[in-house]
């Protein structure tokens, strides 16, 4: 509000948007002025459901060693910073929200608002009129009346900045802000008094206020945005909830903490005390053998029970991936790695299950899959996009299921401000990929599960590319269906510095004497919470000593049903606000910006919380083979490598980068393969490839197992020499004895089965019928193969310049046999549907012969893998039809 006759005020912007411009001691209007076209009038749905009327409502052995058990202490609080008053913000924000959930109907929630002091002053009587002008529903108002009163108004208005820099230098930011802001209210309650029903006006010679079509855009946009978070945070207490628990977050990051081993949030300090985090025990993969084949085909038996969840919602703004044609920001489902993007990567992991599925039962498996994604970056488009484009990989549009989070609003770490980019447009993120659960209970996917005969599902991230390696994913869902968990975790060791969190076992002592027990996520962010160092492994680097959290989960759908649908703050499992990285970003003046800030995220491993289990007395040794939750080992690089960020010019780490997870892939192959007595070079640490190629590169189709000793019986013999090329493409292959000096590629058109059309028109994936086959006995390659000092080579991308190939492309149920023979120089072989190539040795160079498969073969082929199961191990038998 202007106070002064001699005092003017002006908030300028271009474009006539939201132009304002007034002298104090003399506002008229001219109501002949005040138009309104009808293409700039709004006209919006409702955002806000009925809800809103409603009140908010085996054996085991040890990875790790034991942490010492150590008692928590409450928290020391600090005073708060000087400036913004946290805690009398909160007390605010927390009665209005009390009282909100009071209210029985919307009238009676907009008559409270109309109360608070923020929305009194910044709505004055005259603002009703204008936005009845615009044609603003109760639930609208209702909404743009929660941001203000959540101390938001600053994302509602245009020319903040514009005022700062009209004022004194000396001024006091936070109060050019604020007379700014209360200027605006002034004008519009004197819209009130000249009984203009336009969309513009005009104050003394040059005021006017006016939206354009942009903006008005941008207001739409912004009532939808504020109508999902009031919505899908109902549990909390929708927007005013929202703010209430980032001002919290935000209290807890300044607190002095200096003198505290442990702490936990406030809420739990009321109802339980936790006594000791210890690093949990579970099945190490790796060493009991014989219980981890057998868990793997519980898994595999399990298939029909299991669905499979990918939370893609993601920005993954390190990652910066941009279109090349187009110059768009990418989502991380949409690097393409390895010759495909990395969600065709997710898809052909299950494939190769339910090839396996197939081959052991002889029925068809076809897995429902649940895909969380959001609008950052246009993911939702591009990810069904791709899906419709690839024919839904041969499973039919009805076995996937889309459900889209909302995005939130960043607020910087200082006050808890809500970032703008634009008039309305507040910068927004992903809410991290805890809100999974919620949303998938209100998106119904709980039950498209449950009319799928699911019982339980797997869950992993798009940026993890070796999570399906050998039998880490099949064992875990296999202990979790067989032994009835309700959580499970696939962990590994935990590398030092790196930005993941670590797996517990919480104890904690109620209030009523008992004990709970469950093994657990502590997020990285978190770490100074819990008195955990994190860095160079010392002896008081407590972090060394837990192993990671990977985010490959077991979850059982009935039990995360209920944690999802419960109307309290446990169906957003691990709320937290990481306000350590800079948000970089441009204010509406086209400004770079950098500041702390962050959003209101949950994490998804967190729901495990909810599935404690309850002990009349404290629990020692062994408590985790009594749990409903559980965890399982295996080594890292077949567990964890991601492809998250981007690698930078110079940088000397390739760790989380796609160049790094090649390696690891490399790694796992030649584990793999110098298994089947073959020779081949080692991969060495990632320093030795920062500024040269990888020493070759191998790329296998995960149908060849999954399970690595599946894929055994299939390779014997031979040797692959240094900066060869290998890749298998087929799972119908045998390798014997075969020396490879350059690159071979293997291509089958039908790698596990053949396509038909279902009665709905959809091309259908068959299982083990009519795949192409490949047979290579006592064969050398030898070839100039990839060109290793092209510089335009992309390793990680598999997209690389040849000198030479030997290339085998077999169409439909073709097959291919090599025996006895050298194949020297640049071949490419394509075999027809329906035929066999055979490859041997004649009296003065190489005998073809192509010959059509016989009828009765055709199904079949000419041979085939017979598997069977022998005890907790599967055997292979090659039979000649």
């Amino acid at each position: 509000m202007v106070h002064s006759t001699s005092t003017s005020t002006s908030l300028l912007h271009n474009n006539n948007r939201f132009l304002f411009s007034f002298n104090s001691s003399s506002i008229t209007s001219n109501s002949n002025s005040y138009s309104h076209s009808h293409s700039n009038s709004l006209s919006f749905t409702k955002f806000l459901s009925s809800s809103s009327n409603s009140s908010f409502s085996s054996s085991s052995s040890p990875l790790c060693c034991r942490v010492a058990r150590v008692s928590t202490e409450h928290l020391e609080l600090s005073p708060p910073p000087p400036g913004f008053n946290f805690r009398r913000e909160i007390a605010r924000l927390s009665a209005l929200r009390d009282s909100l959930a009071a209210c029985a109907t919307l009238h009676d929630k907009l008559r409270l608002l109309d109360t608070d002091s923020r929305v009194r002053r910044f709505f004055r009587s005259g603002r009703s009129r204008v936005l009845e002008s615009l044609r603003m529903s109760s639930g609208e108002l209702f909404l743009l009346k929660c941001l203000v009163a959540a101390g938001q108004e600053h994302v509602l208005c245009s020319g903040v900045d514009g005022v700062e820099a009209a004022t004194s230098a000396t001024a006091n930011t936070s109060s050019s802000v604020k007379s700014a802001l209360y200027a605006l209210a002034e004008i519009i309650e004197s819209l009130d008094s000249h009984g203009s029903n336009g969309g513009s006006a005009s104050f003394g010679r040059s005021t006017t206020v006016t939206l354009d079509d942009e903006e008005i855009r941008n207001l739409e946009s912004l009532l939808e945005s504020l109508g999902e978070i009031e919505r899908f945070y109902d549990c909390i207490g929708g927007i005013i909830g929202y703010q209430i628990k980032t001002l919290e977050l935000l209290v807890e990051k300044l607190h002095d903490r200096q003198n505290v081993s442990w702490s936990q949030h406030m809420h739990e300090m009321q109802e339980c005390r936790v006594c000791g985090i210890d690093a949990p025990k579970g099945v190490d993969l790796t060493e009991n053998t014989d219980y981890a084949s057998q868990a793997a085909l519980w898994g595999i038996e399990g298939l029909p029970d299991l669905g499979e969840i990918y939370p893609l919602g993601g920005s993954a703004d390190r990652l910066g991936l941009v279109d090349s044609n187009t110059g768009e920001c990418l989502p991380a489902a949409m690097l393409p790695f390895c010759g495909r993007t990395l969600l065709e990567g997710l898809v052909r992991d299950l494939q190769a299950r339910e090839f396996l599925y197939f081959k052991l039962y002889g029925k068809q498996c076809i897995t429902p899959v649940a895909i969380m994604t959001s609008s950052a970056k246009n993911n939702h488009e591009h990810v069904t996009s791709l899906c419709e484009r690839l024919s839904w990989f041969g499973r039919g549009r009805s076995t996937f299921q889309f459900f889209e989070q909302p995005l939130v609003p960043v607020v910087g770490a200082e006050d808890g401000q809500w970032l703008a980019t634009k008039p309305f447009i507040p910068l927004s993120k992903p809410g991290g990929h805890g809100v999974i659960w919620k949303l998938a209970h209100d998106k119904g996917i709980f039950k498209w599960f449950c009319c799928h005969g699911r019982k339980g599902a797997t869950l992993r991230q798009v940026s993890n590319v070796v999570a399906a390696t050998d039998l880490t994913l099949l064992a875990l869902a296999g202990i979790g269906l067989r032994q009835g968990k309700r959580m499970g975790f696939a962990s590994c060791k935990r590398n030092s510095g790196a930005t993941e969190g670590i797996n517990v076992l919480m104890e904690k002592k109620n209030l009523d004497g008992n004990w709970e027990y469950v093994v657990s996520c502590i997020e990285y962010t978190e770490f100074d919470k819990f008195g955990i160092t994190d860095g160079p492994c010392t002896p008081t680097c407590l972090q060394a000593d837990f192993p990671a959290n990977t985010n490959i989960l077991y979850v059982d759908l009935p039990s995360a049903e209920l944690v999802g649908s419960s109307k309290n703050e446990n169906c957003l499992p691990g709320m937290v606000l990481n306000t350590k990285k800079p948000i970089v970003y441009a204010d509406q003046f086209g400004r770079h910006r950098s500041v702390l800030g962050g959003r209101l995220e949950c994490t998804m491993q967190n729901i495990a919380d909810n599935f404690s289990n309850v002990y009349s007395s404290r629990c020692y040794n062994g408590v985790e083979d009594k749990l409903d939750t559980f965890i399982v080992y295996n080594e890292r690089r077949r567990v964890t490598s991601s492809a998250k960020k981007k690698r930078r010019q110079g940088d000397k780490s390739l760790h989380q980068t796609p160049d790094g997870a090649l390696l690891d892939i490399l790694r796992n192959a030649h584990d793999l393969l110098s298994q089947c007595d073959i020779r081949l070079p080692e991969i060495e640490a990632n320093e030795n490839y920062v500024n040269s190629e990888p020493a070759l590169l191998i790329l296998l189709h995960p149908a060849l197992g999954p399970l690595w000793e599946i894929t055994r019986q299939k390779f014997y013999g031979g040797s692959i020499a240094e900066g060869s090329e290998l890749q298998i493409e087929v799972a119908e292959f045998f390798w014997k004895n075969v020396q490879l000096n350059g690159s071979l590629i293997v291509i089958a058109e039908n790698a596990m089965g053949s396509m038909k059309i279902n009665e709905n028109g959809e091309s259908i994936l068959h299982y083990g019928q009519r795949c192409g086959k490949c047979k290579l006995e006592n064969v050398k390659v030898l070839n100039k193969g990839i060109d290793w000092t092209c510089g335009e080579n992309i390793y990680w991308k598999h997209d690389v310049q040849r000198s030479e190939v030997l290339k085998i492309v077999l169409h439909g149920n073709a097959e291919f046999e090599a025996t006895d023979v050298v194949l020297q120089g640049n071949h490419v072989y394509e075999v027809p549907d329906g035929y066999k190539l055979k490859i041997t040795q004649g009296n003065t160079g190489l005998a073809i012969q192509l010959d059509p498969i016989e009828e009765s073969r055709m199904e079949s082929g000419s041979w085939h893998w017979d598997y069977k199961i022998e005890g907790s191990h599967v055997c292979l038998e090659l039979v000649e039809s």
